[in-house]
């Protein structure tokens, strides 16, 4: 049988949101710092390309980086919390798994 999850909770998931929100906006004050100094460093190695290379760089680097954020966010938040703990995971064995049932 599942446990009760600490989410479930008010006042533990409103800190924890607030947390979670708390590492995206530093996430994205790290993004836009990234973006600049890419963008700085491309337009100073190349000189101006195209401006399509430029917005697809930009787009290509805050998206793979706030993706990624976002998700290990996530799980700070699913293992903070206690959730984890709170799932019941446990599979049958393997010879019960892989042997035939006995009718």
């Amino acid at each position: 049988m599942t446990r009760k999850s600490p989410l479930d909770d008010p006042v533990n998931a409103a800190h924890a949101w607030a947390r979670y929100r708390q590492i995206m906006k530093w996430l994205l004050a790290a993004t836009t710092l990234t973006v600049m100094l890419a963008m700085g460093l491309l337009f100073a190695y190349n000189g101006m390309i195209s401006v399509h290379f430029y917005i697809a760089a930009a787009l290509g680097i805050s998206l793979t980086m706030l993706l990624g954020g976002g998700l290990m966010g996530l799980v700070f938040l699913s293992n903070g919390t206690g959730h984890d703990e709170s799932v019941d995971n446990q599979l049958p064995g393997k010879d019960e798994f892989w042997s035939p049932k006995d009718d």
